[in-house]
């Protein structure tokens, strides 16, 4: 007996790895060898290509699809249709396979609904990338980006509040009071008791 939950709609492939308590909706296809990690959600109509790699408690909303080169570290939430693509400059009568780039979301990050990511960038720690936004850039850890092309609009706590500005390179978060430095366009935690 499985310890997750599949859909009799979906087709996970054989070699395929599904972690422990993982719910995967209707008309998914996990392709092998995609490994999935315990306790992620995956909505209606997500397809996972070989050689994924999800986390733990991820969350993956309906229509979805993940290419071969992401990489999705632990307690990310991906938004309803949103895109990731793996080929810079694809060409239908061009076989690129050789060319993937390696996509990584770090932990925690949050992916709005119908945005876009670019190949080849990384998505930092609890980085927050707000709805229809088109990513074509690295986002630091905690960055708050949207608009097409994303920029930085903002930093974004780990409970996913934006920060308010305490004094010039300190941040503070108004619902649960953590603090932040702002060092050299790099946003550290301080924690509440500062």
């Amino acid at each position: 007996m499985n310890d997750f939950f599949i859909h009799e709609s979906s087709y996970i492939d054989d070699g395929a790895r599904i972690g422990k308590g993982t719910k995967i909706w209707h008309f998914c296809h996990i392709m092998a060898p995609s490994q999935i990690g315990d306790n992620c959600n995956i909505g209606q109509n997500v397809f996972i290509s070989p050689y994924c790699v999800i986390g733990n408690n991820v969350k993956i909303q309906n229509n979805v699809s993940i290419y071969t080169g992401v990489t999705v570290e632990d307690d990310a939430f991906l938004g309803p249709s949103m895109v990731f693509t793996n080929v810079f400059n694809p060409r239908s009568h061009v076989n690129r396979k050789h060319e993937y780039r390696p996509t990584l979301v770090k932990r925690g990050a949050s992916i709005g609904a119908n945005a876009t990511i670019i190949c080849g960038v990384t998505l930092g720690n609890y980085c927050f990338v707000g709805a229809g936004a088109v990513v074509t850039r690295d986002i630091p850890d905690y960055g708050l980006c949207y608009g097409n092309p994303a920029r930085l609009h903002g930093w974004m706590c780990q409970c996913g509040i934006q920060l308010k500005r305490l004094k010039e390179n300190r941040y503070f978060c108004p619902t649960c009071a953590d603090q932040y430095n702002l060092i050299e366009d790099r946003l550290i935690p301080l924690g509440k008791d500062v």
